[in-house]
């Protein structure tokens, strides 16, 4: 292939690619596209404004009923992950993350020498069974704001299994109640609580 078809061939794409951007400008400014408000035909069933603006938002599975009886052996595994940031033990230092000994029922942002980031500052109260579950299953959605890196875990019975250890790790609260497993069944899984 000599140089002229060389030359031939790349003119040919230069034109092309000038011609598709070219296109693309002038589609842009001859239409304009209106963002739907809401369906424009009602789905039974499908619920929510496009994108989603109306529909519930995703919670995690409860957790309480499985304490009691979670694999507190697969909870000190599991928590082995954590370990890169957090220590575990009596009046051990702060990693990235803070040190969690005795966190079940301890206050949140509650270790002194940590430096905690403002949302986790401000979200108040204490780190209960409902409140660790719905931070494991998804630390970012549950403090907005929060420095934790984390994605989180999916499964109800790691969860259960990772609160269960870490009660054992200091903890003194007690085992949730059969009140407040239905109540946290209620709030994160009504549909569910009702058929019981």
């Amino acid at each position: 292939m000599n140089s002229m078809e060389k030359n031939k061939i790349f003119a040919a794409v230069l034109c092309a690619g000038i011609v598709a951007m070219l296109s693309g400008f002038v589609a842009g400014k001859l239409i304009h596209p209106d963002e739907l408000k809401e369906d424009a035909v009602a789905i039974e069933g499908v619920g929510g404004a496009v994108g989603g603006g109306s529909a519930k938002p995703k919670l995690p599975d409860p957790v309480m009923h499985l304490i009691a009886t979670a694999d507190v052996a697969k909870g000190e595994k599991l928590y082995k992950a954590c370990a890169a940031c957090h220590s575990f033990d009596k009046g051990g230092s702060h990693k990235v993350g803070p040190n969690l000994y005795a966190v079940v029922g301890a206050a949140k942002a509650g270790k002194p020498g940590f430096s905690y980031s403002s949302a986790m500052s401000g979200a108040g109260g204490v780190w209960g069974y409902e409140d660790l579950n719905f931070f494991l299953w998804k630390p970012k959605v549950y403090i907005s704001g929060t420095k934790m890196n984390y994605a989180g875990l999916k499964k109800p019975a790691d969860r259960a299994a990772i609160i269960a250890w870490l009660r054992t790790q200091g903890g003194s609260m007690p085992l949730p109640t059969s009140g407040e497993i239905s109540a946290e069944a209620a709030k994160l899984n009504p549909s569910e609580a009702a058929a019981h």
